[in-house]
């Protein structure tokens, strides 16, 4: 058993001794320097630490407690249980000279443009960052992207993001820990972006429960974000955006969903041309029907408007609605019925209800949240939540007054100007295509045609048909199909598809991007390379694994002559020359850790298997064997080993894995009977190996509903090298 100590050498001129590493192995002795100087008064020889309660104290102890970790690791836990010296001093100083590369590297405070021409980029819902890497490593003709902004809400997604952009590249891009759905959240992120004007903005909010035909009757916290996403397009206005979501997005509701949010970016308008449209609406508006077209251009007007303009805006069309409304009640109804009756009552508290908008969205936010966070679901109470929610939307409450005025005893002569009122408050709660369409109903052919040649002026992004990519066809060795939806400025290039960077038999296998991280296993974690020998761990297939690595472009393209594999790549860096690394990649706990400067720089990160017992690796070797779950279903039974787990992912290495989630304990290696590292489902998502996820590895229970550890962080993220392929594509058409 090795013993691992710290002692202080001769003092130098100034009176500060360098602190070495001692380790003590029968009979025999290492020391190494470790680089660090300290005043011998402020060392404790007995625990052989800094003293004090300084920053620096506290540094040099997390440092101290490094190189300890890392000494114990090599000789207590290693998969070798012989070492020569020269071995361990080998490895240790790797350890040593890594960390002191890394740990005297200050932020950029702002960036300056080194080459060609900056386009910005704003990431929403950014999480681990997949689509601000893909950004980052995009380059065209000297066009390249500068990252301003990314949003989530998670604490984890923020601590990943700033160890990465801020310490690690050095960057000055901001992060907005923020509910994109709270009222101030357009302010906020107006602030940090601080003037600048925003080219491009990702993203995939996520769309599990919402409808936009106001259906919404599971009132989950994810209702809607897709309308709170357009909210920060239409303030910003960029020259494209893109908006990433899970397959099923294209069937829901019978493909209503995707035509409604076709419909929704549609609806986006350049301000600027709004008095176009009323001069046309003024031209052909009738006296008959003047109340109803005025009440068309107040709706069109509140598409002028900025976020924090809007409550005012919203409550001055309820209002012109609800003035319309008193000067009608004295003709529908006598004094007494007008003060006494129900159904008038129900009109005039409908439109103070509705006049509170904002409120009213606030507090059935909060009660959402208290919802989730209940677990209310599936039990005798979500139908009372439910209800409440649906009583307060606008629709409801529009509803209510319509039945109210269906209710009273109107003289035909006024039937009319009830039922205008109703097609007013139901132009308050429609998009701005369907309040056109109300327009329409009111055209003759010849001026449909002339309102036709104007929308095609006013609208501000152009969109058919999203698209289905599949990130192996980028590069990535992973079969995940995405939806993009590409919004493209009306001043901008028109984008439809972003065309693939390999074919269909080039794509990147399994092996290719996991090969040399397999030194690992059951229970063990590694924080450096280790040789790989092809020959020797698959004897008889070696040949045939070794034909599966290629050369390949930085894009996945195979090519002859100075490509790098997969696993170079993704160990040397695919950011441009611009964002290269200022300081050696990182870990930290947690934000708290950060700010103390315990930063464990590694050579290899996130590179950990899980502890599974006996039973577990006995059934995994089961199904790896069988190559499939269904097919060892029955000998699983026989030996006792069965699971009510509903699937294991066995990996094929000379194919690409099925889509990455975050669970790791879902998928089984192609080599071992074991689970994925963080870093391999990392590299399955095509993420450089200097990236890495900080905070908890994982998380379980209903700790998932508010954390996001590193394997959530990992299996949420878009592929970098799709992003990569989408902002190259951008960069290619961007004016």
């Amino acid at each position: 058993m090795a013993t691992i100590n710290f002692y202080l050498d001769k003092p130098d001129k100034k009176g500060f001794a360098p602190i070495h590493l001692r380790i003590n192995c029968n009979g025999s002795q290492v020391k190494l320097s470790t680089g660090q100087k300290i005043e011998p008064k402020r060392f404790n020889k007995i625990k052989q630490r800094a003293t004090g309660l300084s920053l620096e104290s506290h540094e040099i102890n997390h440092y101290l407690d490094f190189l300890s970790e890392r000494a114990d690791e090599l000789l207590h836990h290693s998969n070798k249980k012989i070492f020569v010296q020269d071995e361990v001093k080998y490895v240790l100083n790797e350890h040593i000279e890594n960390y002191r590369e890394s740990s005297n590297v200050n932020i950029v405070k702002e960036q300056v443009a080194l080459y060609g021409k900056p386009f910005t980029f704003v990431d929403l819902f950014a999480g681990a960052g997949g689509f601000s890497e893909g950004f980052l490593q995009a380059e065209l003709n000297n066009k390249y992207f500068d990252f301003i902004v990314a949003n989530d809400i998670n604490e984890n997604c923020e601590l990943t993001h700033v160890a990465r952009y801020n310490h690690q590249l050095g960057l000055d891009a901001e992060f907005l820990k923020q509910d994109i759905t709270e009222p101030d959240f357009l302010d906020n992120l107006l602030e940090k972006i601080d003037g600048k004007t925003i080219d491009v903005v990702c993203g995939g909010p996520p769309c599990q429960s919402f409808s936009l035909a106001g259906k919404r009757k599971k009132f989950d916290k994810k209702d809607d974000l897709f309308s709170h996403y357009l909210e920060v397009i239409k303030v910003l206005q960029p020259k494209y955006f893109v908006m990433e979501n899970v397959k099923g997005i294209l069937t829901k509701e019978g493909g209503k969903i995707k035509e409604l949010i076709i419909k929704e970016i549609n609806s986006i308008v350049d301000t600027k041309e709004i008095p176009l449209l009323n001069s046309f609406i003024k031209k052909i508006r009738k006296e008959s029907n003047s109340f109803l077209f005025d009440s068309i251009v107040k709706r069109v007007e509140l598409e002028k408007l900025l976020e924090k303009d809007k409550e005012s805006g919203r409550e001055d069309f309820i209002r012109f609605v609800e003035n319309r409304f008193k000067k009608l009640t004295p003709k529908i109804a006598d004094y007494k019925t007008s003060k006494t009756d129900e159904n008038i009552n129900t009109i005039r508290h409908g439109f103070n209800l509705l006049a509170r908008t904002k409120e009213w969205d606030k507090l059935k936010r909060d009660i959402i949240k208290e919802k989730d966070y209940c677990n209310i679901d599936s039990d005798n109470f979500v139908n009372a939540f439910t209800n409440f929610l649906t009583e307060i939307g606008s629709e409801n409450i529009i509803s209510k007054i319509e039945n109210s005025f269906k209710s009273l005893k109107v003289p035909t002569n006024y039937k009319k100007d009830c039922e205008d009122i109703i097609t007013a408050l139901k132009i308050y709660t429609t998009s701005f295509d369907e309040s056109i369409e109300i327009l329409k109903s009111h055209c003759n052919s010849s001026q449909k045609k002339e309102l036709d040649i104007i929308l095609d002026s006013i609208r501000l992004y152009k969109i058919e048909q999203p698209f289905v990519a599949n990130a192996s066809n980028y590069g990535v060795p992973q079969n995940r199909e995405r939806v993009l939806f590409i919004g493209c400025r009306k001043d901008q290039k028109y984008i439809s598809e972003i065309p693939p960077t390999v074919s269909e038999d080039e794509k990147v296998t399994i092996f290719e991007a996991l090969y040399d991280l397999d030194f690992i296993g059951n229970n063990q974690e590694a924080h450096r390379y280790e040789p790989v020998d092809i020959s020797t761990q698959y004897n008889g297939t070696a040949k045939k694994m070794t034909q599966l690595l290629k050369k390949r472009s930085i894009d996945g393209k195979p090519i002859s002559n100075g490509g790098k594999s997969f696993a170079e790549w993704s160990k040397k860096g695919r950011l441009i020359e611009r964002y290269q690394p200022q300081t050696k990649p990182f870990y930290v706990k947690n934000t708290v850790g950060l700010e103390n400067g315990e930063k464990y720089f590694d050579i290899l990160n996130n590179h950990k298997t899980s502890n599974q017992n006996d039973t577990v690796i006995e059934r995994l070797e089961v199904i790896l064997k069988k190559g499939n779950y269904k097919k060892a279903q029955q000998e699983l039974e026989k030996l006792g080993l069965s699971t009510n787990k509903r699937n294991y992912n066995v990996l094929k290495p000379d194919e690409q894995s099925s889509t990455i989630m975050t669970i790791a304990d879902d998928y089984i290696h192609y080599n071992s009977p074991r689970a994925l590292t963080v870093r391999e489902m990392a590299r399955l998502q095509s993420f450089d190996d200097s990236f890495v996820f900080q905070g908890k590895r994982s998380t379980g229970g209903n700790n998932r509903k508010t954390e996001v550890p590193q394997y959530t962080l990992v299996g949420n993220a878009v592929p970098p090298l799709l992003a990569r392929a989408v902002a190259s594509e951008i960069l290619k058409n961007i004016r």
